[in-house]
């Protein structure tokens, strides 16, 4: 049973996402329940970041050698509506870009959002970016923080937010201020250094027409390396009371160290020193049916030599492929601490959203440096939120705790989609004996389509 919140599907073959392919997924309470806070009224956004190149000519420079990367996107888009080589805030002078002009109907514009005076709104909040970070805020409007990726935190205001790939929130919205105005709802890029203009669209009190632009400039994206206040934003993120707690201890501890090295010359991200390349045949059928050929039966590595060296670039650059699975038994309890370090040349350390599919996990805390015996005493055992995205900032670490109790075989990723696609992900495997009938449409591919037309079933 999926619990009630706000979600968003997406494809995951090649860079699908990329190319457009997703959407909001939102699950409401069953009917006769009520949330704990009250709104009038909700809006849906599903934040992205655009290319004028096709997600195939991207796929292909990733795999080239030399690498060809994507470069920044060209747009931002809310709702699947952006601005290029115009913007919506040109009379205000802080870009050179023409002022758009629009006349209604126009594909590219924006999504007004429409509101009463001296009203509460929900606004439900995903990024389904393929590479940025994300600030979201409104003109002279606070916002009030109610859930992260379908858990309800304890609540708390900002002016403005981050989000990062593969988040979603729940903000309330108080319409408390001069109705007789309307005011910008701005995206901007964070986490690194942006080549892309702001994403804008208008927050319209309905006392006035929506053609009347705002008499102040959009809110200023926050600076896109002030990492201390991306940390900041995030450790607020506590459960709510009332959430279920993690268990005291864990079975066992995996020790994922995240880094950008070579494979044959080929530019690759790699955990523990094993960039995954996905097999033929998918994961569920093998296991099921023991198809020992269709991938590596070897685990990948739990661990790091504790010598590397994550401030300066890897003396040894060079990596494996692989695609191994890291097998669980099932109800067993697993922490996981992500280890962030230095990118393969020159200095330099990325903020990377990583996902868990399948399954929430509680973020039981974040350390700056690398992860050493003790740190365990941080952890948040009492408040620790349950996410199925978190993030590792550059140079440092978070760990994660969650119980493996979903049969089948689930992707733990960044997701931020190139990176994936080079091979920043790794699997996991539980109970793989109690899943029942796999469908079909999951088995028509490598060993597992094989066995299918042998046995004249497709």
């Amino acid at each position: 049973m999926v619990q009630p919140g706000t979600y968003f599907y997406h494809g995951h073959h090649g860079m699908q996402r990329a190319a457009g392919l997703y959407g909001s997924l939102i699950v409401d309470l069953p009917k006769g329940q009520n949330e704990s806070f009250h709104y009038d009224g909700e809006f849906n956004l599903l934040l992205s970041d655009l290319w004028h190149i096709s997600s195939h000519e991207q796929e292909v420079g990733l795999s080239s050698k030399p690498l060809k990367w994507i470069g920044e996107p060209q747009s931002l888009l809310i709702n699947g509506r952006g601005q290029f080589n115009c913007s919506l805030e040109a009379k205000f002078g802080n870009t050179t870009l023409p002022e758009c002009q629009f006349k209604g109907g126009e594909e590219c514009a924006p999504q007004i959002l429409h509101v009463e005076p001296n009203k509460t709104y929900r606004i439900r909040v995903a990024s389904t970016t393929s590479l940025v970070a994300l600030n979201l805020a409104i003109s002279d409007h606070k916002l009030v923080v109610v859930e992260a990726d379908g858990n309800y935190v304890t609540p708390f205001v900002v002016d403005d937010m981050d989000i990062y790939s593969g988040e979603t929130y729940s903000v309330l919205l108080r319409t408390d201020q001069d109705p007789n105005k309307n005011y910008w709802l701005s995206i901007g890029v964070r986490g690194r250094k942006p080549n892309t203009t702001q994403g804008l669209t208008i927050l319209n009190y309905k006392t006035i027409s929506a053609s009347v632009f705002p008499t102040s400039p959009p809110p200023v994206t926050p600076l896109w390396n002030d990492f201390e206040r991306s940390k900041a934003f995030t450790k607020k993120i506590i459960a709510k009371m009332g959430t279920p707690q993690p268990p005291q201890r864990s079975d066992r501890t995996i020790f994922l160290l995240n880094t950008q090295n070579r494979v044959h010359g080929f530019t690759k991200w790699s955990i523990n020193n094993v960039s995954l390349t996905l097999p033929a045949t998918p994961y569920l059928g093998s296991i099921k049916f023991r198809l020992n050929d269709a991938f590596d039966q070897t685990p990948p590595p739990v661990t790091y030599p504790q010598e590397y060296d994550i401030f300066n670039p890897p003396v040894n650059p060079n990596s494996t492929v692989g695609n191994g699975v890291y097998k669980f038994n099932l109800g067993e309890v697993v922490d996981v601490i992500l280890q962030n370090a230095n990118q393969l040349s020159g200095n330099g350390s990325e903020i990377h959203p990583w996902h868990l599919h399948g399954h929430d996990f509680w973020v039981l805390g974040y350390g700056e440096g690398k992860f050493k015996q003790g740190d365990e005493k941080k952890f948040n055992l009492t408040h620790a939120p349950l996410r199925n995205t978190a993030v590792i900032f550059p140079y440092g670490w978070t760990a994660l705790r969650f119980k493996a109790d979903k049969p089948g075989v689930w992707a733990f990723h960044c997701h931020i989609e190139p990176h994936l696609h080079m091979g920043m992900g790794v699997i996991f495997a539980e109970g793989v004996h109690k899943v029942g009938k796999i469908p079909r449409e999951a088995l028509t591919c490598g060993l597992t389509g094989k066995k299918l037309v042998e046995n004249g079933l497709y």
